[in-house]
């Protein structure tokens, strides 16, 4: 048995028509854990019988632990009872909260052992798991087609977190409440796949999941849980999950864990930092705008004579001797250094973040006076045949990455991004379409590099449909003061030149 001390244990009993049982259930919980630290909170789901009365005369005279019964004034279900006793818990000050079922099922001896990791801070959630040792699951009465549809959802399940579960679908679950408030629980459904919903919001905020073997007891329990409309939600919220996870729709229940600010590098494989690195020209002098970490900016420097990377979030120095950083608050206004200094200006993944891209690049262009750099810039491609789709199916949310990230205030295809830079004064030299970068998804291996190589080829056929990414390089031209500057100037030269010239 665990040593106690300092730890508040709520033991969380959700319970549903379980008048017959719920004496039990108080009854099979072991007397080391009967001590002023542990208490027990019985919320009755609207049951159609007298579980609340039932639990009303323990709340009146068990004296060895406090029990509190309330009751829902309208069922909410198995997930919504569960959240209430979640936000119970964490107002209350609780350390942990054991979740046990009223009918009995888990077997309330072996919570001494399952809270044993929270004392040894091995973990900040515990799952009973009856799948341990399978075999034992048959045994304990589990019928065959239960066991089956357990094996297969959770294989499924496993491979699509990338998680090594036993069990996905073990109700027997204790959670620190120190890891409750770091995930929207409140967010996920009422019904019975809260708890495949909590286990993705933990997996995603990194905490760390320990399962212990249970034994399995199959009585005269009434199941409430239709198999098959279970088995269904679990297929669609685990592939919601994994289209989140991949950046491909937003769902706010899986948003958990820091917004990342900057972006990785895409390097090794066709991609937007590839191109642009590639872009880079001797000798010459780059700006990087919106260079993040400056990843980028030290490859650009192995061929540029040198790089100054300006951003919000950029590093205070490079290791790099051909690399500076400049702090630079793109939506302040004046530019940091002067533009006119530079032979090429990088703006990767940085328009679609601007609030007014065509002011933004006639201010640059004014800035770069008569010195026409060159511009390389990458953004996303609204028209990529995965967004098309969603809007097919009428989905167009933003995320926290990837073509919809929700820090984007403009988007754009092929044509509309042509079209700012011939309306806003660049002479367009090239335009590219990008692939996914399927690497970062499934890892720089064999299966990425056939993916990337896929998405090429279906490029190659439709740009405006298969590219993830536009590459665009394109000239700055002179504004018309700087040409009727360069003309009087011309011109006066030139009077001079006739005047000198003995043919006058």
């Amino acid at each position: 048995m665990p040593d106690l001390t300092g730890k508040r244990i709520l033991i969380f009993i959700v319970a549903y028509n379980a008048e017959k049982t719920i004496h039990s259930v108080l009854d099979r919980i072991p007397a080391e854990l009967r001590t002023r630290d542990v208490e027990v909170l019985i919320i009755d789901d609207s049951s159609k019988d007298a579980t609340f009365q039932a639990g009303l005369k323990r709340e009146d005279t068990t004296s060895d632990f406090k029990i509190t019964i309330l009751r829902n004034p309208e069922n909410q279900g198995y997930g919504g009872n569960q959240k209430l006793g979640y936000r119970y818990a964490i107002d209350h000050g609780f350390d942990v909260v054991a979740l046990l079922h009223g009918d009995g099922q888990y077997a309330p001896e072996k919570l001494p052992a399952l809270l044993e990791p929270f004392f040894k801070e091995d973990a900040d959630a515990v799952f009973g798991s009856r799948m341990i040792h399978k075999q034992d699951a048959l045994k304990g009465g589990m019928p065959m087609y239960k066991w089956v549809g357990n094996q297969v959802l959770t294989t499924f399940q496993n491979a699509l977190l990338g998680t090594r579960l036993s069990e996905f679908h073990s109700g027997y679950r204790l959670y620190a409440t120190k890891a409750l408030k770091r995930i929207p629980f409140e967010r996920n459904s009422n019904d019975f796949h809260f708890d495949t919903d909590i286990i993705v919001q933990l997996h995603f905020a990194g905490i760390t999941i320990r399962e212990i073997p249970i034994p399995t007891f199959y009585g005269d329990e009434i199941c409430h849980v239709n198999g098959v409309k279970y088995a269904w939600d679990i297929f669609k919220t685990m592939l919601r999950a994994k289209c989140h996870e991949m950046n491909l729709l937003y769902d706010r229940k899986f948003d958990v864990g820091q917004i990342e600010l900057t972006y990785d590098l895409k390097v090794g494989f066709p991609s937007s930092h590839t191109l642009a690195i590639a872009s880079a020209k001797p000798g010459a002098r780059i700006l990087d705008i919106g260079c993040g970490q400056g990843y980028v900016a030290e490859h650009l420097a192995e061929t540029a004579a040198h790089v100054v990377g300006v951003d919000q979030y950029v590093r205070e120095k490079s290791d790099h001797p051909k690399v500076e950083f400049r702090y630079w608050d793109i939506d302040s206004g004046q530019f940091p250094v002067p533009v006119s200094d530079f032979d090429q200006i990088f703006m990767l993944d940085v328009i679609e973040h601007l609030k007014d891209p065509e002011v933004f690049m006639e201010k640059l262009r004014i800035a770069a006076a008569n010195k026409r750099p060159e511009i390389v810039l990458t953004t996303a491609n609204i028209g990529f045949a995965v967004t098309r789709f969603m809007l097919l199916l009428g989905n167009f949310n933003y995320g926290r990455k990837g073509i919809l990230d929700r820090t984007h205030t403009r988007l754009f295809t092929f044509r509309s991004l042509r079209e700012l830079f011939d309306q806003t004064g660049y002479q367009v030299l090239e335009v590219r379409g990008i692939p996914a970068p399927f690497p970062k998804a499934v890892g720089l291996n064999a299966l990425g590099r056939l993916l990337v190589t896929l998405n090429q080829l279906c490029i190659g056929l439709s740009k405006g449909l298969f590219s993830y990414q536009i590459y665009l390089r394109a000239r700055a031209l002179p504004t018309v003061p700087t040409l009727l500057t360069q003309t009087i100037e011309r011109s006066a030269e030139l009077r001079k030149e006739f005047a000198a010239s003995p043919a006058t």
